[in-house]
């Protein structure tokens, strides 16, 4: 029988050596990190999909564990590959609401965005018209069972949101009280490491 694989998709500015950690804790299975370089949706379609075919060719069954725009391009990517569960840390659920959160932050309205195509913003982001209206108008469809991490100070996606999109697809929540978008600390990974071994 071909072994199990877990797949880890990082965050933004992550890295595939981050799937070292993921080791320990499934010691029966091989753990392959994913070092994709789409910057789209419409980009990790394709990435994604080449990758996770490979893979799927070689494995029984495969885990999926992804962090933030991770989780987001892998629901787009991989809703049809043969994923037994997915993991997702701090996922991106909402593309709009988090463009229109930044449009808002940036003091930056529709009709701006239309009109210039692409806006530099002072917090290091880049607003895309071409980006907003392609997340319009491609909603996400997942249904590959799914478990939840979340942290109660996350500023990039809204409670109500994850809550609304677990709710949707039927997905496990945890919400670690005082956990940030990003788990890095150490009390941040003990915690995570027990919702993903329990």
């Amino acid at each position: 029988m071909k072994k199990k694989a877990v797949i880890y998709v990082h965050g933004k500015g992550g890295n595939a050596e981050e799937a070292e950690h993921y080791k320990m804790l499934f010691p029966n299975c091989e753990v392959i990190g994913f070092d994709y370089v789409s910057q789209t949706p419409w980009e990790a379609i394709q990435e994604f999909t080449n990758f996770f075919d490979d893979i799927t060719a070689n494995f029984s069954s495969i885990i999926l564990i992804a962090n933030s725009i991770g989780a987001f391009f892998a629901m787009y990517a991989v809703s049809e590959a043969k994923i037994e569960k997915a993991y997702f840390i701090s996922p991106i659920v909402s593309m709009e609401k988090l463009i229109a959160d930044m449009m808002l932050w940036a003091g930056v309205t529709e009709a701006d965005l239309i009109e210039k195509g692409i806006i530099e913003t002072a917090f290091g982001e880049t607003l895309s018209w071409e980006y907003l209206s392609w997340v319009q108008n491609h909603p996400i469809s997942w249904s590959v069972p799914t478990s939840i991490l979340y942290g109660s100070k996350d500023h990039l996606q809204s409670l109500e949101t994850i809550k609304t999109f677990a709710a949707n697809n039927g997905s496990d929540l945890t919400i670690m009280e005082n956990g940030e978008h990003w788990f890095h600390t150490e009390e941040q990974m003990a915690f995570l490491d027990d919702w993903i071994t329990r």
